[in-house]
């Protein structure tokens, strides 16, 4: 009777327990966003956060959800990504509101001028929200047409985990570039680290797909650069040097 009794408490532990995980993992993700997008609002600056993460993301996840359709991983995974382009989503319209207000003498951009110097720089949400769709189409496509191909379907699920693991590099670049890490939310990129350290177990732990958890090991190692950074840059500050900014250049975080 109680070996019974405690076979059933440990059942009910290890559910709360996945349930806890499987949480953590779902919405995790989109936590170390929350203090970045209220900094945004409250001081009407979105200079300190490159809507190229946005991009990274959005790309990331979108291909992630198809990768599925070829190869089945966690359900908290799937709703990870559906989560996480929602609040990708939320956060290119935030910034494009406040971007388009402090820069009212600019020329307008659209998606359908189709100028590549100003990709992903556009003057209106609809746009991003239009390339994103448009995105989305033609990988659903693709996808469609090549799903019985195990090397595409493992290529998919490749490019979209790498391309996530690759969202800290231009944050990385940028402070190498400035020599500082000033304007970086140190806040956000702790929380970051935490996050990927938490998932690239969940990856370890739940035998996701190879590419997932190798891909995590990447994206740990450089939050850990960039944390090296705000040591280094901190302790040896450097004056950066000047030089004009390309249209497309812009801080990560």
């Amino acid at each position: 009777m109680e070996d019974e009794l405690f076979q059933q408490l440990m059942y009910v532990l290890n559910q709360l327990v996945s349930w806890v995980a499987a949480g953590a993992m779902v919405f995790g993700g989109v936590v170390p966003y929350i203090p970045q997008y209220r900094d945004i609002r409250r001081t009407q600056n979105a200079e300190g956060f490159s809507i190229y993460v946005c991009l990274v993301l959005l790309v990331a996840n979108i291909l992630r959800i198809f990768f599925r359709f070829g190869r089945y991983f966690e359900t908290p995974l799937l709703w990870q990504s559906i989560i996480m382009i929602i609040t990708m989503l939320i956060m290119l319209n935030l910034c494009t509101n406040v971007r388009v207000a402090t820069e009212l003498n600019t020329k307008r951009r659209s998606f359908i001028d189709f100028d590549l110097n100003y990709f992903w720089l556009w003057s209106r949400f609809v746009d991003y929200l239009l390339c994103v769709l448009s995105f989305t189409a033609v990988a659903a496509y693709v996808t469609y047409l090549l799903l019985d191909s195990i090397l595409f379907v493992e290529t998919l699920g490749f490019l979209a985990v790498f391309t996530e693991a690759m969202l800290g590099v231009p944050q990385l670049y940028c402070n190498y570039q400035n020599k500082s890490t000033e304007g970086m939310s140190i806040k956000m990129v702790c929380m970051w680290t935490s996050g990927d350290t938490f998932k690239t177990g969940y990856f370890l732990v739940t035998q996701a797909p190879v590419q997932f958890w190798i891909c995590g090991l990447l994206q740990v190692c450089v939050d850990f650069a960039i944390l090296f950074q705000v040591y280094y840059y901190s302790r040896y500050p450097q004056k950066p040097a000047s030089h004009t900014a390309h249209p497309t250049s812009a801080k990560a975080l």
